[in-house]
């Protein structure tokens, strides 16, 4: 990906998820540092998003590919996103 071009990232996540939060707030950590276009998802909004993802939640996909499931590493992310 061109360096110009920000990375996109996309939280799928449900309100009052424990580990939503968590995984928000890790996202939010890495993005001090490396910054990215960040979309949230509330896969109960849809039933597309609520067939696809379930339980799963929080998952992330980054540029189109998922990279976490349940837990989102904080290193792995900056290293995904580093510009």
């Amino acid at each position: 990906m061109p360096a110009s071009t920000p990375h996109r990232v996309v939280l799928y996540a449900r309100a009052g998820c424990h580990l939503c939060d968590v995984a928000r707030e890790t996202i939010a950590a890495v993005r001090t540092r490396h910054p990215f276009d960040l979309e949230e998802l509330d896969v109960d909004t849809d039933d597309g998003l609520l067939r696809d993802f379930g339980l799963r939640v929080p998952v992330v996909a980054v540029d189109g590919e998922e990279a976490f499931e349940i837990e989102v590493s904080r290193e792995a992310l900056a290293e995904l996103v580093r510009t």
